[in-house]
């Protein structure tokens, strides 16, 4: 039996004295796809921040190929993508030096991809643009356009159709669906019905309701 890439075994979390799940156990493995689901305040993004390593104020154990991650942050950080349900862009950059800055860290890429990334996202054209003087979809399209040159093998990504019109959902779907045949594990919140087969779903907020 193959080890799960990431897994959650009896996470406990309470945030300003109110518990947010508890007992809570899942694994992802090579190709799943997971939703998070529930109302406001179930504690979603919590969770993705607890299995991304941002969060530490919780109980029991996250692993990553068997190990726990506090034990391997820095090899787990390297096959992760995380991107949060805000922009996370620096807007006295362009797009290109921001995704240029924000793919270093992690991996080394070509000058050609980064551009044709952001064609990609629809960007075509602003690549030396200050993001200050983008919209609100466009500084979102930014952080996405890391999904079309990531190597990372879990991604863990929080409302990422915000600010996205019906022709970039659509796009964002078929990524989805191409990446998870390549074998890369997903979980991620969303309010939109997603068009992705065999998606699993777990939902949040029982304890609340």
């Amino acid at each position: 039996m193959s080890t799960a890439l990431l897994r959650a075994d009896k996470l406990v979390c309470e945030r300003d004295d109110r518990l947010l799940f508890s007992g809570l156990s899942f694994e992802l493995s090579s190709g799943d796809v997971l939703q998070l689901e529930g109302p406001n305040g179930a504690g979603k993004t919590t969770l993705l921040r607890v299995l991304s390593g941002l969060f530490s104020n919780f109980e029991g154990q996250v692993s990553w190929k068997g190990r726990d991650v506090r034990e391997c942050y820095s090899e787990f950080q390297q096959d992760l993508l995380f991107i949060g349900h805000k922009s996370s862009v620096k807007t006295t950059l362009t797009p290109l030096e921001n995704l240029r800055f924000l793919m270093g860290l992690q991996q080394s890429v070509f000058e050609g991809d980064l551009w044709r990334a952001l064609e990609q996202v629809g960007l075509a054209g602003y690549e030396h643009v200050l993001c200050r003087n983008l919209s609100a979809g466009q500084k979102r399209r930014v952080a996405l356009a890391r999904l079309y040159l990531s190597k990372a093998r879990v991604w863990v990504l929080d409302e990422i159709f915000t600010a996205i019109d019906k022709k970039g959902v659509a796009q964002l779907e078929a990524l989805l669906v191409e990446k998870a045949k390549n074998g890369v594990a997903i979980v991620l919140t969303t309010h939109h019905e997603l068009a992705i087969p065999s998606v699993k779903v777990l939902r949040l907020g029982q304890v609340n309701a």
